[in-house]
């Protein structure tokens, strides 16, 4: 058995509907997918009564501009889905077992008092873990569009540190200004010549605040859809590296039409066997996404949200739903309605892989129907055991993570070699898996058990990047020191799953 199945499935699916009819409330007040919103009303530094006036100003605002925003963009999103034949649909459906939805991954989805969990599953292996509140402001703003206003330049250190409406200032560094098209190919650009204190400058996040740090900015915009990546006021022009050759050369002459002539696109791996009328339309409805954000931006001071991200669930739906996945499971009525219409509209052929689970009338809660509780409190452990008997230890500290590859209590059979290979292939494989869990980033050091043949140490290294390779999150894996250790780094991009977990228990 993948789960646990409820004993108690009684009822028919006209019951099952009527459930969901009586369940589904009001219209909620959280943010739909592609609002554009004001950031935080007025900041603490202010005095009383200026803010009091500022709050009253950008109400008035809020109403002329906010509305013209999000019908656009609402427009742009609910496009209908594009009609495909029968035989197109049938491919993209992906494989089936018995009436039944088959699949490497499971995307489970649990809402507790306005708190999203979502867990990604393998198998019956957790491999990711993710939590959201649907008003958060402050630390999960990665992919927002800000109105901010530079407080502080700083040449020394090539960055600006820009007021964006969050507790701490954000930092936008040199490397990262958007081209202004005057300068020389080798000249370089110093960062006080562009940006003045008090200037407003539009920006996008790329990365969250984490610990004491603030958020990390790019005024070189960019708006993903389900297939096409636009990249606003640039001559950027790109197709993914993962598609074979012959798709690469069918989809860049549909790209060259579809390519708006002062925007650039980037055609995502999903964009495979996509029809041109498909590629059209997502590049239409991130045109009219990229408009409203220039309308409010026009009607904005800075600081302010010009721009979020949608939800956790539709942002991992467009980046990762695919025919791999056997099903998204969620437990929240309104959350399912919303999650199987924006399915609808981006990839109808998977529609029936959306699942309710109604938290009344089943007997286990999700996560404990899917042991995620049980992976989730082993993950947060700083001991992982191997299969044949060694194990891990993880350890944080405030400049690196360090991983020690223990043999434990595999003793072996044939060598002390051969058993100490055996456990680091083990290990390499584990670490990778542990690393995306528990969403670990920065500079890493592993310590993998001294090996004296260098075809062992090389295929230690190349399963360790060959597992690394299914993870998103950009890597760089260097060989194997003379003291037997592997230096890598990854994209640091969240808080990393202890935070995560204890923000969700909050």
């Amino acid at each position: 058995m993948e789960n646990r199945e409820d004993v108690s499935n009684t009822g028919s699916q006209n019951n099952k509907n009527e459930n969901l009819d009586r369940k589904v409330a009001a219209k909620d007040d959280r943010p739909k997918i592609g609002d554009t919103k004001p950031a935080p009303e007025a900041l603490k530094s202010q005095k009383p009564n200026e803010g009091n006036n500022r709050r009253r100003r950008k109400r008035r605002k809020e109403k002329n501009s906010s509305n013209k925003a999000d019908s656009s963009v609402a427009a742009a999103i609910s496009d209908s889905p594009v009609e495909l034949d029968a035989e197109t649909l049938k491919k993209r459906r992906g494989r089936e077992r018995k009436g039944k939805a088959v699949g490497r991954y499971t995307m489970v989805v649990h809402v507790e008092e306005g708190v999203t969990q979502l867990a990604t599953l393998e198998g019956r292996s957790l491999i990711e873990f993710f939590v959201s509140r649907p008003s958060d402001d402050v630390s999960e703003i990665h992919g927002n569009v800000y109105m901010g206003r530079v407080e502080n330049v700083l040449p020394g250190m090539e960055a600006a540190f820009v007021d964006i409406g969050t507790p701490k200032n954000a930092v936008l560094y040199q490397s990262d200004l958007a081209p202004t098209g005057k300068e020389n190919k080798n000249e370089i650009v110093r960062i006080e010549s562009v940006l003045k204190n008090k200037e407003t400058v539009m920006c996008q996040v790329t990365k969250n605040p984490i610990a004491h740090k603030g958020a990390r900015l790019t005024q070189e915009i960019s708006l993903a859809g389900r297939f096409v990546v636009l990249v606003p006021n640039s001559s950027t022009f790109g197709i993914s590296k993962r598609l074979p050759e012959r798709e690469r050369k069918r989809l860049r002459q549909i790209l060259e039409k579809a390519k708006p002539a002062e925007h650039g696109v980037i055609l995502r791996t999903a964009a495979q066997h996509i029809t041109k009328e498909e590629i059209e339309q997502d590049v239409a409805r991130l045109l009219e996404q990229w408009r409203s954000i220039e309308n409010a931006a026009g009607m904005s001071k800075a600081p302010s949200l010009l721009y979020r991200e949608p939800e956790m669930p539709f942002r991992m739906i467009r980046e990762e739903f695919n025919k791999e996945y056997r099903s998204v499971v969620v437990d929240d009525v309104s959350l399912y309605e919303e999650t199987k219409a924006y399915l609808n509209s981006i990839a109808p052929a998977l529609a029936e892989r959306i699942e309710y689970h109604d938290p009344d009338s089943q007997s286990i809660p999700l996560f404990e129907r899917f042991y995620i509780d049980e992976q989730l409190a082993k993950a947060l452990d700083t001991k992982v055991w191997l299969p044949s008997g060694g194990s891990l230890i993880i350890e944080h500290t405030e400049a690196l993570t360090v991983i020690d590859v223990n043999t434990g209590k595999n003793v072996g059979s044939s060598s002390l070699e051969e058993t100490v290979y055996r456990n680091n292939l083990e290990a390499a494989k584990e670490v990778a898996h542990q690393l995306r869990l528990r969403d670990i980033g920065g500079i890493i050091v592993i310590d993998f058990v001294d090996m004296e043949k260098a075809k062992h140490k090389e295929d230690v290294i190349k399963t360790f990047r060959s597992e690394l390779a299914r993870d998103k999150t950009r890597t760089q894996v260097f060989g194997i020191s003379e003291l037997g250790l592997v230096e890598m780094t990854r994209k640091r991009i969240g808080e990393g799953l202890k935070q995560t977990f204890q923000k969700a228990q909050e």
